[in-house]
């Protein structure tokens, strides 16, 4: 009965949309980093950091205030700052509004 639930309560974290706010990261200042994927750094791929997701997961990700949405990849952990629930890349963030003089921004996250 109890691993039923378990599973219950981690299908649901992983099927529901989560609100939150998002980040962006550069390769500016974290040139040749290596996300903890694996994969290369990159500001025109549309990637992100969560803490959760497996890596490979898709994540559609909708700017609360522009309306603008983007399909992102997750391949890092993150984001560090506690309050935020992702961090993008700067390529998905200028797709959504989320603009360097803003640096922040609420977004609704939903498995694509």
């Amino acid at each position: 009965m109890k691993l039923i639930l378990l599973m219950v309560i981690l299908f649901s974290s992983f099927c529901r949309a989560e609100e939150g706010i998002a980040s962006y990261y550069t390769v500016k200042s974290n040139k040749g980093t290596r996300t903890a994927s694996g994969t290369p750094l990159s500001d025109k791929k549309l990637t992100a950091a969560h803490r959760s997701f497996p890596f490979g997961t898709k994540l559609k990700v909708t700017n609360t205030k522009t309306n603008k949405s983007v399909i992102v990849t997750v391949t890092d952990r993150g984001p560090r700052i506690k309050k935020r629930i992702i961090d993008l890349s700067l390529e998905a963030a200028k797709q959504i509004g989320l603009t360097p003089r803003q640096g922040i921004t609420k977004v609704k996250i939903e498995k694509a």
